[in-house]
């Protein structure tokens, strides 16, 4: 049956634009302002239907007072955690008989990675994983000549890695071990978050820098070694009288606005932001404690706004 989808787009676009000369021009008269809120407002709301609430991913919240935290935003690299690197060397000097995994391979510890043939005995030993994880350098080529001093693999346990960061002189008096730090590389990789758990005891003299760690689960083996990520550490939080999550925020003539539900659909209601912290905005004027407003899914209320198409082509 196909869907339907009751719309009322007619005038939305001046309502909307009615609300932003209210809200850019204080001097008007307040009981002017709420009858054309009233009148106009009215006839741009956009109805959903609870079933097209859930198919395109909308999620409703009631305004309440948050808590926005302060970061330091800074950049870093995802490292092999150096606890859990092995270097592997041979036993004995001697001559490489065979090669048996390369760069990327997973190993177990015990796993036989190369025979050498000893040049004291000639009998061929295995030169041995020691613990396991995946080969991330390989520095042996079968007939080449070895010995105990020599680096010939490089096994890491990556389900667990190091995010190094890279912090100024001036950050350093609000950063310490313990604090929440989100972790971002883009290209499609989701946030993730960890707990700052070293500080350098000292500034690099080159890049006048200290270095910032935290550690993060990698199970999924997604954050490699030698990534760049961006790190939002939270260094202090307030509470404000309102704040809504981020996503509620959409940008409509350069204006930010949050969708409002009343009983006639949802409305844009342009806002005005204060201090925005990892994922929470506050808001200091637009919407009141109480209100019901879109929390997710407004880019597709902010779609129906612009195109007046919202749901064409679909059906169930």
């Amino acid at each position: 049956m196909k869907r339907t989808l009751r719309r009322r787009t007619d005038g939305l676009l001046l309502a909307l634009f009615a609300s932003l000369s209210l809200a850019c021009e204080p001097s008007l008269e307040k009981g002017m302002a709420e009858d054309n809120h009233e009148e106009e407002g009215h006839e741009g709301a956009i109805a959903l239907s609870d079933a097209e609430l859930k198919e395109f991913g909308v999620e409703l919240a009631t305004a309440a007072p948050g808590t926005i935290a302060t970061t330091v935003e800074l950049p870093g690299e995802i490292l092999p955690n150096q606890d859990r690197v092995a270097h592997i060397v041979p036993r004995f000097a001697g001559i490489v008989k065979s090669v048996s995994k390369a760069i990327g391979d997973s190993v177990k510890r015990g796993d036989s990675l190369a025979s050498v043939e000893s040049s004291e005995s000639l009998s061929t030993y295995s030169v041995k994983s020691l613990l396991e994880g995946v080969v991330i350098e390989r520095h042996v080529a079968v007939g080449e000549s070895v010995t105990t001093e020599r680096e010939l693999f490089v096994v890491a346990d990556l389900s667990e890695v190091w995010v190094d960061f890279q912090a100024f002189q001036k950050h350093l008096p609000v950063l310490t071990a313990g604090q929440r730090v989100h972790i971002s590389a883009g290209h499609g990789l989701p946030e993730a978050e960890a707990l700052v758990s070293y500080i350098s005891p000292v500034v690099d003299e080159s890049t006048r820098t200290a270095t910032v760690r935290a550690v993060l689960p990698n199970d999924d083996g997604e954050w490699r070694p030698g990534l760049f990520v961006t790190g939002r550490v939270e260094t202090a939080s307030v509470d404000v009288p309102l704040a809504v999550p981020a996503t509620a925020i959409q940008t409509v003539g350069e204006v930010p606005v949050v969708f409002v539900k009343d009983d006639d659909g949802f409305e844009p209601q342009p806002v005005h932001l204060g201090r925005r912290g990892p994922h929470s905005v506050e808001v200091t004027d637009g919407i009141s404690p109480g209100d019901v407003y879109v929390a997710a899914g407004a880019f597709t209320l902010k779609a129906e706004l612009q195109r007046g198409e919202l749901g064409e082509g679909h059906g169930h």
